[in-house]
């Protein structure tokens, strides 16, 4: 049987993941935003997939509001995760390359 997370739990639980996210990506060095953002990208996917998990469980008209925007704004978050990673990846590319795409 699954448990569910009381309310301060999950607070506490975001606060914590936030923070320790912030104090490992700004240690971060500028040579690594590449393959982070790769791995971020991959991350982002399970994210949507959870969004999209708990908007199908989703009982009440609010728990369903807040599905459907978590999953938008993970999908927004994915799809420009990925974008910014192209972007990048073309900055790396020589000039015959580009002339060749």
């Amino acid at each position: 049987m699954i448990e569910t997370i009381s309310g301060i739990s999950a607070v506490y639980i975001f606060l914590l993941a936030a923070f320790a996210g912030y104090e490992v990506i700004a240690k971060v060095p500028v040579i690594l935003h590449t393959p982070l953002m790769s791995g971020s990208n991959f991350i982002h996917g399970i994210v949507l997939v959870g969004a999209m998990i708990a908007l199908g469980r989703a009982t009440s008209n609010t728990e369903q509001v807040i599905g459907f925007f978590a999953v938008l704004l993970a999908a927004m978050n994915a799809v420009g995760g990925y974008v910014v990673t192209e972007r990048m990846l073309e900055m790396f590319k020589s000039s015959r390359e580009k002339k060749n795409d």
